[in-house]
């Protein structure tokens, strides 16, 4: 724990990346595999992750992004991208990776798949789309506590216009769009603020205990 605590304090949001450092084969296999394993309601997954290492795709983000700096210097930089309505082919799919893995017949797997269709599906298209998008989010958590474990500098980002980071990657006609991003990479010794200490509330001023 002790060690997860050092790299949590260690990570902080980055302004500015060194560009002519990249993100190793094996670090960014190990990276995509953490936020694979991230969790998400019923185990649905409902998200696609894109890694952007085109530095022209890059440079159209950052275009979209408001120019900030860190959509091109970033090694890469990785969309998560929710579904904008939970379809009964994507809970099908899953019952059917669900069966293969455990050994089960997708037949014996029609109460679960019932009641995930019944959860999700009865929401409005609004609240579904708001529903996937928390799912993504909570892979951002993964993906930033895996980052600070390979000492990947990283940051996540919501400036940036949806509409035209799903026009860019053709997301609309997937069913996707961009719920939040993440640049990853490696810190520039140019950056200031990561000299500056982290602020956070207290225990007493951010927990409740009953």
């Amino acid at each position: 724990m002790k060690t997860l605590l050092e790299n949590l304090n260690w990570r902080y949001a980055t302004k500015r990346f060194d560009e002519n450092k990249k993100i190793n084969k094996k670090d960014l296999s190990d990276l995509k595999e953490a936020i694979r394993l991230s969790a998400s309601s019923y185990g649905l997954q409902p998200y696609k992750f894109i890694v952007v290492e085109d530095q022209t795709v890059k440079e159209k983000l950052r275009a979209a992004a408001y120019n900030q700096p860190q959509l091109t210097e970033a090694s890469q930089v990785i969309i998560l991208a929710s579904y904008t309505e939970v379809k009964e082919e994507y809970i099908q799919n899953f019952m059917k990776d669900v069966a293969e893995t455990r050994g089960l017949k997708v037949s014996d797997l029609e109460g679960y798949a019932n009641m995930i269709k019944g959860a999700s599906m009865t929401l409005p298209k609004d609240q579904q789309a708001v529903w996937t998008a928390k799912q993504a989010y909570i892979a951002l958590g993964f993906l930033l506590t895996a980052a600070a474990t390979l000492k990947i500098d990283s940051c996540p980002m919501e400036g940036f216009n949806a509409e035209e980071f799903d026009e860019i990657l053709g997301l609309k006609e997937k069913g996707l769009t961009t719920a939040v991003i993440a640049p990853v990479g490696y810190r520039s010794e140019e950056d200031a603020t990561q000299n500056q200490k982290k602020v956070r509330k207290s225990n007493e001023d951010l927990f409740i205990n009953i």
